[in-house]
C-alpha cells in the first residue's frame, strides 16, 4: 500500500517521511525522484510493509508557492495512494494552503489521517485543538524532529492496512510492463493480449483503477498488470515525473518479474536506470526487453555490442537476461514470456542448507573476508532465508567488518552455482 504526505512547504513532511523510513534501519529503502531526492521509501511496522510517498520535494519555486501547484500535488497523491498524512504545523496554526488542502481532502473519498507536526511540549498539544476546524477527525499529535508521537502514527497507518481486502486472485505469476513513455508498453500489451480476447479475463482490482489481465495460452499462464494508457490526457501534462514514477512504484509493488522496455534508437537512459533501482529495491524480477530492434541497422556484432553497453550501464547487477524485440512486428514475443517465466522461477528457488555450505564454505575458505584494523572474519555457516526473493544470511563473529565488495564476491558465488539470472538478490551478514 501507498501511504502519501502532503501539505504546504516547511510543516515537516521530509522530515517525517525521514522518521517513517529509518523506523527499521535495516528496512530503509529510499530512492531519489527524477529530479529531486527523498521521494519514495519503504517502510515497516509491527511487520506490516507500507511505501512512504513525500509529495513536498515535487514543487518547484518553492518561495513563491501557489495553491494550484500545491492543489496537483495533493490530486496526484489522492489519485495514487491508499492512505493520505496531512501534515500540519501547530507552531504556526491555519494557513490558507492548509484551508486549500483540507477542502479538497474532504471533497475526496480517501481515508485520511491529520497529523499535527512540531508538537515538542504539552502546551502545543492544546494548540493542535484548532485543527478540529479541518473536519478531519482527531489530530494526531507528533514531532517529527524528535520522534516523539510517530509511534502512535504508526499503529494508526498499520491499523489502516490490516483493514485492506486482500484481492482475490490465484497464485499465478504477475508481470508488469515498464519503462519510459512512447517505448511501446502499450504495443507490447496489445501483442499479448489483443489476439483472442475470449481467453483473457479482466479482473479488476480492490486498488482503484488498476488491472490485472489474465493471459492463459500457449502453455503460460499469469497475470499482466496493466499499468499503460489508464490515465486521462491532462492528468498526465503536470508534474510529469512525480506522477510517472508514482504509477511505477504502484505497478512495480503487484508485480513479482517486471518487463522493462527500452527504445533500441534511444539506448539506456536515466530515466531507465531510476527504473532499474526501483526494481532492485523492491527485490523484483526483471528482463529487459530492447525494442523497435527493426529499426536498428545490423552489423555483424550489433547485439553483443549493444548488450555490452547495456551491462556496462546497469553494473554491478548485470545477470538479467536481455532480449531485442520489436513488438509492432510481434519479434521474439514469445521468447519475453518463456525468459520471465524463467525468473519467476529463479526468484522462487530454495537452496538446501547443506548445498549451500558445501558450496559457498569453500569459496570463502578460497578468498576470506580482509581483515579489517587486525581483525579477522570467520564466516561459520549460510542459510537462504525465508523471503519471497533470494536472500542469505551469513554467520560470523564480526558482521560489521564484512565491506560491500566482499558481500560483492559472495553474490557472484551463488550465481555462479545456483540460476538465479534476473533477480535481485539480498545478503545479510548476522552475529554468530
Amino acid at each position: 500500500m501507498i501511504v502519501a504526505i502532503v501539505g504546504r512547504p516547511n510543516v515537516g513532511k521530509s522530515t517525517l517521511f525521514n522518521r517513517l523510513t529509518e523506523s527499521k534501519q535495516a528496512i530503509v529503502d529510499e530512492t531519489s525522484g527524477v529530479t529531486r531526492d527523498r521521494l519514495y521509501g519503504k517502510a515497516e511496522w509491527t511487520g506490516k510493509e507500507f511505501s512512504v510517498i513525500d509529495t513536498g520535494g515535487y514543487i518547484r519555486n518553492s518561495d513563491d508557492i501557489f495553491e494550484e501547484e500545491i492543489r496537483k500535488q495533493v490530486d496526484i497523491a489522492m489519485d495514487e495512494a491508499g492512505l493520505i498524512l496531512f501534515v500540519v504545523d501547530v507552531v504556526n496554526g491555519i494557513t490558507d494552503l492548509d484551508e486549500a488542502v483540507a477542502e479538497i481532502l474532504r471533497k475526496s473519498n480517501k481515508k485520511v489521517l491529520l497529523v499535527a507536526n512540531k508538537v515538542d511540549n504539552n502546551a502545543r498539544i492544546l494548540d493542535s485543538n484548532v485543527f478540529y476546524k479541518f473536519g478531519l477527525g482527531d489530530p494526531i499529535c507528533i514531532s517529527s524532529i524528535n520522534g516523539s508521537g510517530t509511534g502512535e502514527l504508526l499503529d494508526k497507518i498499520v491499523e489502516y492496512i490490516g483493514d485492506e481486502k486482500p484481492e482475490e486472485e490465484l497464485d499465478i505469476p504477475k508481470y508488469t510492463v515498464v519503462g519510459r513513455p512512447n517505448v511501446g508498453k502499450s504495443s507490447l500489451i496489445n501483442a499479448l493480449i489483443g489476439e483472442e480476447r475470449n481467453i483473457v479475463t479482466p479482473i479488476s482490482g480492490t486498488t482503484r483503477d488498476s488491472i490485472y489481465t489474465r493471459y492463459n495460452k500457449f502453455d503460460h499462464d499469469f497475470y499482466l498488470v496493466d499499468t499503460a494508457g489508464i490515465r486521462k490526457k491532462g492528468k498526465v501534462t503536470e508534474n510529469l515525473e512525480f506522477y510517472s514514477v508514482l504509477r511505477s512504484i504502484r505497478s512495480l509493488e503487484k508485480a513479482d518479474v517486471c518487463l522493462l522496455l527500452i527504445d533500441a534508437t534511444q539506448g539506456m537512459e536515466s530515466q531507465d536506470l531510476n527504473i532499474i533501482k526501483l526494481i532492485q529495491k523492491n527485490k523484483k524480477g526483471l528482463v529487459i526487453l530492447v525494442n523497435k530492434w527493426d529499426l536498428i541497422e545490423k552489423e555483424t556484432n550489433t547485439s553483443k555490442e549493444y548488450t555490452e553497453a547495456i551491462k556496462k550501464k546497469i553494473a554491478p547487477f548485470i545477470d538479467v537476461p536481455i532480449i531485442f524485440t520489436s513488438v509492432i512486428n510481434k519479434q521474439r514475443i514469445h521468447k519475453v514470456l518463456e525468459e520471465a517465466k524463467t525468473v519467476y522461477e529463479n526468484r522462487k528457488r530454495k537452496i538446501t542448507t547443506a548445498k549451500l555450505n558445501d558450496v559457498m564454505l569453500e569459496a570463502i575458505e578460497t578468498y576470506s573476508p580482509p581483515s579489517v584494523k587486525g581483525k579477522f572474519v570467520k564466516i561459520k555457516y549460510v542459510t537462504q532465508l525465508n523471503t519471497f526473493y533470494p536472500s542469505f544470511a551469513f554467520f560470523c563473529n564480526l558482521p560489521q567488518y564484512i565491506r560491500e565488495p566482499y558481500k560483492r564476491y559472495l553474490e557472484n558465488k551463488l550465481r555462479e552455482n545456483f540460476d538465479f539470472t534476473g533477480c535481485p538478490i539480498q545478503i545479510y551478514m548476522r552475529k554468530k
